[in-house]
């Protein structure tokens, strides 16, 4: 079978489509829902929680359904009796500090007949900040700023930011006692660890301050003077005989690239899928991404065209003191890819953030081409002096390669699928 450039490209664009359209909020939080409350159902929650509070209020007109939730600005839909607060992310502001205690407002007084329904995804951390001891908001912007350029995993990012918060951690689980708490959580992480999800304002924390003072030593991150102040108090997080919770996965990276891996057979490719949970480098992971595939399409190894790899997770960006352009980690994931395959005939590739932005851009990422150098070098463009400036959005913009979704309003963490024939 001849396959065009547009043939690939459009296939390409089904399998990334189909791994988001499987994580639909809506559809997974009507298929878990718990029992309805005697008492009163308080709905709370971050990041893909417009859509999820949307669900179960439409589901419940007969419960006395209240609540509050926060999402980024532009990602809010009408939820009906719940509250809908829109913040800033990856990097919070005073809105993420008013939705956090508005939330924690929301969860105080109930009693056991009561429900809390903690509605969860990634990028609930920048969504719910409530500074722990005295640390401003000015601070916890500035410690996020220091994680999110340090290179640390996401898992390792969360710890810390659990031990600075008072409602991560378990914290919003333990101010909602004695009310029963059900978390549906959208997963986004390796593993799919609740705890790592958005911090896990309602699940028992097992990191200690010990384990977040080798995260702050190993990336030499510098803290403002308060955040250290909280970690020398000794004010441990919940543990798991402090607080239990019903929590379940409602939406997963395993599941979206299980629907990646159907598209792909559908359009008459193998599939074959490394993995939910690789990280690292992302620009490193395009280099080792390229030499699997071209693995592939050279020596038939680990498996013959026409075929798909498929992978999930989520890399890192370090950008250390040199100045930086425009890029998240797909992007920048890409154009490493890009560079190591050398323009090779027969090998495509789209890789993008599940809820539509990859890191602070417009867009979920970018799709490569066998002539993706080729035309950039006609437009001027060094693809190797762009990756090293961490300049991978402005690249892929340039040459019209950008995939733009738009806000999705779920979140399953990255996607990628590389395309050989």
């Amino acid at each position: 079978m001849f396959w065009t450039d547009q043939k690939a490209r459009e296939t390409l664009h089904r399998i990334f489509d189909a791994s988001v359209e499987s994580a639909s909020p809506q559809r997974a939080v009507l298929e878990n829902l718990p029992d309805k409350p005697k008492g009163r159902c308080i709905v709370v929650g971050g990041k893909a929680s417009a859509a999820m509070a949307a669900a179960l209020d439409s589901a419940w007109p007969d419960v006395d359904v209240s609540g509050v939730v926060v999402t980024r600005y532009g990602h809010a839909v009408p939820a009906g009796r719940i509250r809908i607060i829109e913040a800033s992310h990856p990097v919070p502001d005073a809105m993420s500090e008013t939705a956090a205690a508005d939330v924690l407002q929301a969860v105080r007084g109930l009693t056991p007949e009561d429900l809390v329904v903690a509605l969860v995804s990634g990028g609930g951390s920048a969504l719910l900040v409530a500074p722990a001891g005295g640390m401003s908001l000015a601070d916890k912007q500035n410690v996020n700023r220091a994680l999110l350029a340090s290179g640390a995993t996401i898992t390792e990012m969360n710890a810390v930011r659990k031990h600075l918060s008072s409602i991560k951690g378990g914290r919003l689980g333990l101010a909602a006692r004695p009310a029963k708490v059900v978390t549906l959580v959208i997963s986004d992480v390796p593993g799919d660890d609740p705890a790592s999800i958005a911090s896990g304002p309602t699940i028992a924390d097992e990191s200690t301050i010990g384990e977040v003072r080798g995260i702050i030593s190993r990336y030499k991150i510098v803290l403002p003077d308060t955040a250290r102040a909280v970690l020398d108090s000794g004010d441990e997080t919940p543990k798991p005989t402090d607080l239990t919770s019903d929590v379940r996965i409602i939406a997963a990276p395993s599941l979206a690239l299980d629907s990646a891996a159907k598209a792909a057979a559908i359009a008459g490719l193998r599939p074959l899928v490394l993995g939910d949970a690789i990280e690292g480098e992302a620009r490193e992971l395009g280099t080792v991404m390229a030499g699997i595939a071209l693995s592939a399409k050279i020596k038939g190894l680990p498996l013959r065209g026409p075929a798909v790899l498929l992978s999930g997770g989520e890399g890192t960006v370090s950008i250390g003191c040199e100045p930086a352009g425009r890029g998240g980690r797909n992007t920048e994931f890409l154009l490493g890819l890009a560079v190591a395959l050398k323009g090779h005939a027969g090998i495509w590739a789209i890789a993008g953030d599940t809820d539509g932005i990859d890191g602070t851009e417009d867009a979920a990422g970018a799709v490569v081409t066998p002539d993706t150098l080729e035309r950039g070098r006609k437009k001027g463009l060094d693809a190797r002096a762009y990756l090293a400036s961490h300049d991978s959005y402005s690249f892929f913009d340039e040459i019209g390669d950008l995939v733009k979704t738009g806000p999705t309003l779920t979140n399953v963490n990255d996607i990628r699928a590389i395309l050989i024939v």
